[in-house]
C-alpha cells in the first residue's frame, strides 16, 4: 500500500508538469498536433507519390488481356458472286466458329516525350512547392499559438490585479462600517462603498471569465484537448522583455513572396511542356498473343492448337498542324509568366511597405507600453491614497470611486498597449518568418 500511494503520488506530480506550459512548448504541442499540419505532411506525401506516378509513365509497362466470345450467331460475310462462278450475283455464308479465345501480353516503352520530361520535373519542384507551402502552414499556427499564448497571460495578469483590487476595497467596506457605527461617515458614503465592492465583483467576474476563454482560444490553436487544465509557465514580464529587442529581418525570407516565386517557376514549367508538346513523340511496343478458335467448348483440351502471334514495332507522332491551338496555349503560358512577375512585384512593394508601417507602429507601441505602465502605477498610488484616507474618514466614497474608476481605466489602457505590443511584434515576426521562439 506504501508503495502504491507513492506511485499514485509521482504519477499525479507527472500529469501536473505535463500540463505546464512555456511558449516554446505550446508551440511546439501545437506543430505536433494541429490537423492543420498534418493535412500539409499529407499533401507533401501525396506530391512525393505523383513523382513516383510520374516516373513510372516513362518505364516499361507490361499488361495481360484474355478475351472470350460465345457468337450466338455467326456473323454473315457477303461476297461478289464472280469469285464462286456466279457473276452478277451476292454470296452470303457465315464465317467463323461459336466459340473464339486470346491471350497475350503487351509491352509498350516511351522512347522520347518532351512533355514526359517537364512532367517529370514539375512533379519533384511540386513537393518542393508544398514542403514551402507547409512552412506557411507552420508559420500561421506559431502566430496563432503566439498571439493565444500572450493573451492568456494578460488575462491571466489582469485577473489578478482585479483581483487584488477587490481585496483591497472588501476590506475598505469593513473598516467603514465601523466608521459608520461609530457615527464617522454617513450611510451615503457606506453606500457608495457597497456599490464600488459591487462594481469591482463585476469586474473580477468578467475578468475571471476572460482568462478562460483566452485559455479555451489557446487550447484550441494548441489543438489541446478543450477538457485537461493547462498552466502558462511564461512570465508575461519577460515576454514584454523580448519584444523590446531589435528589428532585424528581411522580408526576403517571407514565405508568401517564396510562394510567388515558387508560382511563377510552376509557370516557366507549363511554358516549357507547351513548347514541348511541338516535337515528336516516340514509343515502342511488344505484343505477344495466342489465338483459338472452336466448334466445341475445348479450349483446355490439349490436342487442339492455339495459334501464335508476335508483333513488335515502334510508334511515331509528329505534330504537324492544329490550327492555332498550341501556338495560343503558348502565348498563354507566356502571359501567366508575365502575371507571376508582376505579382512578385506587386508582393515586394508591399512587404516594404508593412516593414516600414511594422516597425514604426512597434516603436510607438513600446512607447504607449511605457507611458501605460506610469500611468498605472501613479493610478494605483493614488487610488491606494484614497483608501488610506477613507478609512481614517477624510475622504468620502464618491471621491475613492473616482479614483478606482481613474484605476481601472488606465489599466484597460494598459492591457490594450501590451496586447498592441504583442500583435505588431507578431506580425513583424511573421513578416520575417522568425516566429519560432526557442
Amino acid at each position: 500500500m506504501k508503495y502504491l500511494i507513492i506511485l499514485i503520488v509521482t504519477f499525479s506530480v507527472i500529469l501536473v508538469r505535463a500540463q505546464e506550459f512555456s511558449l516554446y512548448d505550446a508551440q511546439t504541442f501545437a506543430l505536433e498536433n494541429a490537423e492543420k499540419l498534418s493535412r500539409a505532411n499529407l499533401d507533401i506525401e501525396s506530391a512525393e507519390k505523383q513523382v513516383v506516378e510520374t516516373r513510372a509513365m516513362g518505364l516499361p509497362q507490361i499488361n495481360s488481356t484474355m478475351d472470350f466470345q460465345n457468337f450466338l450467331t455467326i456473323p454473315v460475310q457477303v461476297v461478289d458472286g464472280e469469285f464462286i462462278g456466279q457473276p452478277g450475283t451476292l454470296v452470303s455464308f457465315r464465317a467463323g466458329t461459336d466459340y473464339n479465345a486470346n491471350a497475350g501480353v503487351s509491352l509498350n516503352q516511351l522512347i522520347f516525350d518532351g512533355s514526359y520530361i517537364v512532367g517529370l520535373q514539375v512533379s519533384k519542384f511540386y513537393t518542393k512547392f508544398m514542403e514551402t507551402n507547409k512552412e506557411k502552414t507552420k508559420q500561421d499556427i506559431l502566430a496563432e499559438v503566439t498571439q493565444a499564448y500572450e493573451m492568456a497571460l494578460i488575462s491571466e495578469k489582469n485577473k489578478a490585479f482585479v483581483d487584488t483590487l477587490l481585496i483591497v476595497t472588501e476590506d475598505l467596506l469593513e473598516k467603514q462600517k465601523h466608521l459608520f457605527e461609530t457615527g464617522f461617515i454617513t450611510q451615503e458614503q457606506l453606500d457608495q462603498t457597497e456599490y464600488s465592492v459591487a462594481r469591482v465583483k463585476a469586474n473580477a467576474i468578467a475578468a475571471n471569465v476572460a482568462s478562460e476563454n483566452a485559455k479555451t482560444a489557446l487550447k484550441m490553436t494548441m489543438a489541446y484537448p478543450i477538457g485537461d487544465s493547462i498552466v502558462l509557465t511564461e512570465k508575461l514580464d519577460g515576454l514584454l522583455e523580448d519584444q523590446m529587442k531589435d528589428l532585424s529581418g528581411s522580408i526576403e525570407e517571407n514565405i508568401q513572396l517564396d510562394l510567388l516565386r515558387q508560382q511563377r517557376e510552376l509557370s516557366e514549367y507549363d511554358y516549357k511542356n507547351m513548347k514541348m508538346n511541338n516535337l515528336p513523340r516516340l514509343s515502342g511496343f511488344f505484343n505477344h498473343q495466342y489465338n483459338a478458335y472452336r466448334n466445341e467448348f475445348n479450349f483446355f483440351d490439349s490436342n487442339e492448337e492455339w495459334f501464335e502471334q508476335t508483333v513488335v514495332g515502334i510508334q511515331l507522332n509528329i505534330p504537324i498542324f492544329s490550327s492555332g491551338e498550341r501556338w495560343a496555349k503558348m502565348q498563354k503560358a507566356k502571359i501567366a509568366i508575365k502575371q507571376d512577375e508582376l505579382n512578385i512585384q506587386e508582393m515586394e512593394r508591399n512587404l516594404k511597405g508593412q516593414e516600414v508601417r511594422l516597425k514604426n507602429d512597434l516603436r510607438s507601441a513600446r512607447a504607449q507600453l511605457a507611458l501605460k505602465k506610469k500611468n498605472v502605477k501613479l493610478a494605483r498610488k493614488i487610488y491606494d491614497n484614497a483608501l488610506v484616507r477613507a478609512e481614517i474618514g477624510k475622504e468620502n466614497s464618491i471621491e475613492v470611486t473616482q479614483k478606482y474608476n481613474q484605476l481601472i481605466g488606465a489599466q484597460s489602457e494598459y492591457v490594450n498597449a501590451m496586447m498592441e505590443v504583442f500583435k505588431t511584434k507578431v506580425d513583424l515576426d511573421e513578416l520575417y518568418n522568425q516566429l519560432i521562439r526557442e
